[in-house]
């Protein structure tokens, strides 16, 4: 305990003392003050709305929004790459491609009676690529893509139209051989015949896959 030994100490507290609560009742003044303000506030506020109602209960459940599932867009790019790679314009179809008035291929080991049968339409067509106006990397890249989804579906036999090339330079068909040789690359493919005129005809091949 602080021993007050002389006059001046005594007052010295006392001024203290008197200070500090000079500084409480001013504290009790502001906050008195406020208070006073902000009921005047809200008193005001309610004057300008008036009464109001509440809304009733529409009885529906807040259900959060499903945030969308991530795109495996590295995946997607990756794929698409490999299916860029799977099919070479420096495939020579000379080589293989036997050929008659029709157009027709089967791969090796396929007797030429599926060829004959996929012209008479034994198999229905079961999906169709129009490649029409296609750059030739767009093409390759539909083409690659379309007989994978079709071996996806359990497709067997598509029909891919490459055009008779009337609207190119010279008229020359320029997707024609190109998908020939694509279509040979690709060890899905059975055979391959060039289509009805009703179907198509010098514009288009009917293409029969392996069973998935």
């Amino acid at each position: 305990m602080t021993r007050i030994t002389q006059l001046a100490d005594l007052k010295q507290i006392r001024q203290q003392i008197a200070a500090q609560q000079a500084q409480r009742v001013a504290q009790l003044a502001a906050q008195k003050l406020a208070d006073t303000r902000k009921q005047a506030q809200v008193s005001l506020f309610r004057a300008a709305v008036g009464k109001v109602q509440a809304l009733p209960d529409p009885g529906r459940a807040r259900l959060e929004a499903r945030r969308p599932h991530p795109a495996p867009t590295q995946r997607l790019l990756d794929e698409k790459d490999v299916l860029r790679a799977s099919l070479s314009d420096d495939f020579d179809v000379a080589s293989l491609l036997e050929t008659d008035a029709a157009l027709s291929y089967t791969q090796s080991g396929v007797g030429p009676d599926v060829a004959r049968k996929l012209r008479r339409g034994v198999w229905a067509v079961q999906a169709e690529l129009d490649l029409h106006g296609l750059r030739i990397a767009d093409a390759r890249e539909a083409l690659a893509h379309f007989i994978r989804e079709a071996q996806k579906q359990g497709w067997r036999c598509l029909r891919v139209v490459h055009g008779k090339g009337l609207g190119s330079p010279g008229k020359t068909p320029v997707l024609k051989s190109r998908v020939h040789s694509w279509l040979m690359q690709k060890s899905e493919v059975l055979a391959y015949v060039q289509a009805k005129p009703a179907d198509g005809g010098a514009g288009a091949l009917l293409v029969l896959l392996q069973p998935g």
